[in-house]
């Protein structure tokens, strides 16, 4: 049987850890009752939802209280975003050009309700400028804090400050950037911050929103009241505990785990643009996640690439429809040449990847992108 391909696809999604798998299985199986019910089990369930809550808002350095859970990232910026709009008074939101669109769907809703939404241009890096951010009165302001594909870490903060001297409440996409770097809702100066579980190596379909104290938002579904009334519905208990476990297993390894991520991804950087001339890195060298590595081979697509490395899993930059393949709007945006971009992959590594990996799977793509020139 011949080996598995080498995993380089963690932004896409992680692994469910060991531990949080470990951790879930008797809130599947022993612990089954309704956090919401004051029977025994009821009663065990209610406090295993707020353990987590205490351990996700440890993470990030939020009070337990400001912690919703969710099924995952596009609902909490949903939340966010339309929760905000109903109740404010301003009509004009600030975002970016690079958001993810979970991001973008519930702003060009806001548009169509009339809404005035100014979106920041990038640098060549991928990096919006706080100056960007329009003088007047702003209701809301939303920033993805570290970009899904090419990796840059948003100047969060810088724009906070200016959305709130605007009057306006921040938002931050962080799905991409809680568990891979350091991540405190206080140093950023956000009001609200979105979080997936299936990038923190946690299920897939839990995830969480910060919500600062004080902050108004409107709930998007009415019920129960669970979830303080923000996010009503019976809580998914032992996705929940998951996603605690995979809270607490994340600080643990936040100290050490980024540099050595960044070194790997360094080698791979190495190995790939010594054996392909012409290799074009396009996520920035500093300011970047430190799993995060695109590039690309001018004149050829990222689907050639990756069909010609079956040894290693990874992401293209581009889409492919009816044969047709369209860069990623994000390149566009950073002004990268259309036939650089439809030639963009992305590669992410994660906390199993070895060395071992890297240099397998750079072998496999120099090889495979060699044998079609």
């Amino acid at each position: 049987m011949s080996d598995p391909s080498v995993y380089l696809d963690h932004n896409g999604t992680a692994p469910v850890a060991p531990q949080v798998a470990e951790a879930m299985w008797p809130y599947l199986t022993v612990h089954f009752g309704n956090p919401s019910s004051l029977t025994p089990q009821g009663r065990v369930a209610r406090a295993a939802v707020e353990s987590a809550r205490e351990q996700l808002g440890a993470l990030i350095g939020a009070h337990a209280d400001e912690i919703v859970f969710t099924s995952g990232g596009t609902e909490s910026n949903n939340l966010a975003i339309r929760g905000v709009a109903a109740l404010a008074g301003t009509r004009v939101a600030v975002s970016s050009v690079v958001e993810h669109p979970a991001t973008a769907e519930p702003l060009a809703l806001l548009e169509h309700g009339g809404w005035t939404v100014h979106r920041m241009p990038v640098d060549a890096q991928g990096r919006v400028s706080a100056a960007s951010v329009p003088g007047g009165e702003i209701g809301l302001g939303t920033l993805i804090l570290a970009q899904n594909e090419v990796g840059t870490i948003e100047p969060v903060a810088e724009v906070a400050a200016r959305v709130h001297a605007g009057g306006g409440l921040m938002h931050a996409d962080a799905a991409q950037a809680v568990g891979k770097i350091p991540v405190s809702v206080d140093d950023l100066g956000v009001d609200m911050l979105s979080i997936a579980g299936h990038k923190l190596y946690a299920p897939k379909g839990v995830g969480a929103l910060f919500v600062r104290r004080g902050t108004p938002l409107r709930p998007l579904l009415v019920g129960a009241g669970q979830e303080r009334g923000l996010r009503p519905g019976t809580e998914n208990v032992a996705s929940i505990v998951g996603l605690g476990a995979a809270a607490d297993l994340a600080g643990a390894v936040l100290t050490e785990e980024p540099g050595r991520q960044e070194s790997l991804r360094e080698v791979l950087w190495d190995l790939l643009s010594a054996g392909l001339p012409g290799l074009v890195r396009l996520s920035p060298v500093r300011g970047c996640l430190p799993n995060t590595l695109m590039v690309s081979v001018p004149g050829r697509t990222g689907t050639e690439l990756l069909d010609a490395a079956p040894a290693v899993a990874a992401s293209t930059g581009s889409a492919c429809h009816a044969g047709v393949h369209t860069p990623a709007t994000t390149l566009l945006a950073m002004g990268v040449d259309p036939q650089v971009a439809v030639g963009a992959v992305r590669l992410t590594l994660g906390r199993s990847t070895t060395r071992a990996d890297v240099v397998r799977a750079a072998e496999a793509l120099v090889a495979g992108i060699r044998r079609g020139r």
